[in-house]
């Protein structure tokens, strides 16, 4: 839950021809760094050996941002970053773990529209045997977040929009399992969709990182402070519940659009409250969760204070994280955000706020730039390379596509097109092989796309 932004021993020292290189590029990372980072904290990092130096530094440039974030000062925010920038030198736009590409096969075409009508029913089989998401079971015992769920409403409702084989059961699980997110949201009673307080029950990285939550918390003397009815409801600003609850709230929403019951929105409301007040943090991808959550709340509800929140988490909150030159220019600059999985969780947010923007908006050319940096370094790479994480890159280019399905240009210069299409392929030769190729959620959209689409799928 914690974001890591330069751990000295992951740093890849074979980039510097000799170890006395890489201690003088690390000093001289900290010496350009600290006169930045002393304009925001009053502390002097006590310079000691090459590794504990950029340990110090790197403490410093998260402080800063973290104060500077949770102020929302957009002067502070610049010089933090810029300071990160510094400490960070050449490894900045580098992910913390290497990317791994999926060649795409060749002679392989995306799945027909007769095709893609019928890919859902092997979903469904698989959700009726697989449902653990039941009203009133213990959170200490589940394995996974709200966020399957969350997936398993989005996806099976593109299924009905998209009249596809099933819809009628697809309904009724997204039913069944919009109770559930209910139930949880209530027992939090916080408005925030929760997360459960399980600990030690799975190795999933985002249960393993709730449980060092929970056990920190627990020697703080912290835990009524954070969990109710087996929920954590308050992750004392780390900004992590951001995540389950916009990918549930956006979940929501969906099933709403096709069902106007107003027991989802009025929850949705709740969620995207609380979302509202939640301070920025240094995890660009966080804060991102709930831009994404609240421009969509603005274009179903009208609620001005959604829009505003969504412009401004977006404008001080993700964009700022954003390379704008250099060899990794329109990646994000730590090493966490680098990775292509967070890198399009930002881009579906802001093109999802980008769709929603009035057009006389002063900050919807600063939103359209920094999409178009984002998708021009990573698609480029899908198209050379292979598909680096399948189901948040289809999700963000449906929405990307969606929202400049009227700009050619724009599409053609991100050649978003192109890396949609590639990935399209990817996943229908995994389908015909008898693969589940995506998470429901993401699988659903993609054959509501191939199917009202199918003369650009």
């Amino acid at each position: 839950m914690t974001i890591n932004l330069w751990p000295i021993d992951k740093v890849n020292k074979s980039r510097f021809s000799s170890k006395s290189n890489f201690v003088r590029n690390a000093r001289i990372c900290i010496i350009r760094a600290l006169p930045l980072l002393m304009v925001l904290l009053p502390v002097s990092p006590v310079v000691l050996g090459a590794a504990e130096a950029p340990k110090s530094i790197q403490g410093l440039a998260v402080s800063a941002l973290a104060e500077a974030l949770l102020k929302e000062d957009p002067g502070a925010i610049h010089i933090a970053v810029a300071a990160y920038h510094e400490a960070l030198g050449n490894q900045a736009g580098e992910p913390e773990v290497a990317d791994e590409f999926q060649p795409v096969p060749m002679g392989e075409t995306v799945l027909t529209p007769q095709e893609a009508k019928r890919a859902f029913m092997p979903y469904i089989a698989r959700l009726d045997e697989t449902r653990w998401w039941k009203v009133g079971v213990d959170p200490a015992l589940l394995t996974s977040p709200l966020r399957v769920p969350a997936s398993v409403i989005s996806g099976s409702v593109a299924v009905v929009r998209a009249k596809l084989e099933g819809a009628d059961r697809s309904l009724a699980i997204a039913k069944d399992a919009a109770d559930f997110l209910l139930w949880a949201q209530q027992q939090a009673g916080s408005g925030v969709f929760p997360f459960p307080a399980a600990s030690g029950n799975s190795k999933a990285h985002t249960m393993e990182a709730a449980t060092r939550f929970l056990e920190k918390t627990g020697k703080a003397g912290q835990w009524d402070r954070v969990v109710r009815h087996g929920w954590i409801f308050d992750d004392l600003g780390e900004g992590s519940l951001q995540f389950d609850n916009g990918e549930c709230g956006l979940a929501l929403l969906d099933l709403y659009e096709v069902t106007r019951d107003q027991h989802y929105i009025e929850s949705v409301r709740k969620s995207a409250n609380w979302a509202v007040a939640q301070p920025l943090c240094p995890n660009w991808n966080y804060n991102s969760f709930t831009v994404r959550l609240l421009a969509k709340a603005w274009a179903i509800t009208r609620d001005t204070n959604y829009l505003n929140a969504a412009i401004r988490k977006a404008h001080l909150g993700v964009i700022p994280g954003q390379l704008t030159e250099g060899l990794h220019v329109g990646r994000w600059m730590d090493p966490h955000n680098a990775r292509p999985a967070y890198h399009y969780i930002m881009l579906g947010a802001l093109a999802q706020l980008y769709m929603v923007m009035p057009c006389d908006n002063a900050d919807r050319a600063e939103v359209r730039r920094s999409l178009e940096l984002g998708l021009k370094t990573r698609n480029e790479e899908i198209l050379s390379q292979g598909v680096m994480n399948k189901d948040k890159i289809v999700e963000s280019l449906l929405l990307v596509n969606q929202a400049f399905s009227h700009d050619d240009v724009f599409l053609l210069d991100t050649k978003s097109k192109e890396a949609l299409h590639t990935i399209l392929v990817l996943l229908s030769a995994e389908m015909r092989r008898g693969k589940a190729p995506t998470s429901p959620g993401s699988w659903g959209h993609l054959l509501e796309y191939i199917v009202t689409n199918p003369n650009n799928s």
